[in-house]
């Protein structure tokens, strides 16, 4: 099923590589006018590069979701360049290691001021704009440890915790002007941020034994659950958290229906 949002202005941020990338050019592919936002200025340059060889309109911008003037200025150029915002997906984040006695302050700090006040900033600064727009939406990239983290995941699984908590919030102040609110769980998808799929054979069986649908997940299926949100097929869906992780939180032993086939 094909999602009309052609026309309409998406903001993806973390958008420079990864699923951040994959979101961004699904959404061009979908006939939306992309604003990729990251860090790193040069793999938004290059997504953009890339989709205007296909027909895309994607512009990118370079901006610091830990520093509150950067991400105003950017949503400000990026809402002049297409004429308002529509639709802002905070995908950018970072992951931090490390169990609780050894942990260093700073990781965690700078952990929680990627993952919840990045999101936080970027959400803060949109608001003008979502809520002119018809079909505002926001959505936030949560995780499924979010639910269940797992050991020497502490900083990574509170903060993706905090955004749930965050988006509930959020969606409740924004109903009043129509603007949906919702976050996703992305399971095991191999990124160079985790590295799954370059884990030797028997600790990838491991974690795959987690999943209902035993098999890594693609890039591609958290967008093709980003475009539903956006689209005005979702408008009653709001201030909630979808897991696209594979059925990561179906069975306590998944694995158990694999056995013997």
């Amino acid at each position: 099923m094909e999602w009309d949002i052609a026309g309409r202005v998406v903001v993806v941020t973390g958008a420079g590589r990864g699923i951040g990338r994959t979101i961004a050019e699904t959404f061009a592919a979908a006939g939306a006018r992309v604003a990729a936002l990251d860090i790193v200025e040069e793999g938004v340059l290059d997504l953009a590069r890339s989709a205007k060889e296909k027909g895309y309109d994607v512009e990118g911008f370079s901006v610091d979701v830990t520093d509150g003037s950067s991400v105003r200025s950017t949503l400000a150029r990026a809402a002049e360049r297409f004429g308002g915002i529509d639709v802002v997906v905070n995908n950018a984040g970072i992951n931090v290691e490390g169990r609780v006695a050894d942990l260093d302050e700073g990781a965690w700090q700078r952990c929680f001021d990627v993952n919840v006040a990045g999101v936080f900033r970027v959400c803060q600064a949109a608001i003008p704009y979502v809520t002119e727009s018809a079909h505002g939406r926001i959505i936030n990239a949560a995780s499924f440890a979010a639910l269940v983290p797992s050991i020497g995941s502490a900083a990574y699984a509170a903060s993706k915790a905090a955004v749930v908590q965050f988006t509930r919030v959020l969606a409740g102040e924004l109903g009043p002007h129509g603007v949906t609110v919702n976050a996703y769980a992305p399971g095991m998808i191999p990124t160079a941020m985790n590295g799954f799929a370059e884990m030797p054979q028997d600790a990838q069986n491991r974690l795959l034994d987690t999943l209902t649908l035993r098999r890594w997940g693609a890039p591609e299926e958290v967008a093709d659950l980003l475009l539903f949100l956006a689209s005005d097929a979702s408008r009653y869906i709001t201030g909630t958290l979808v897991d696209v992780s594979g059925g990561k939180l179906v069975t306590q032993i998944p694995a158990r229906a694999y056995e013997g086939r």
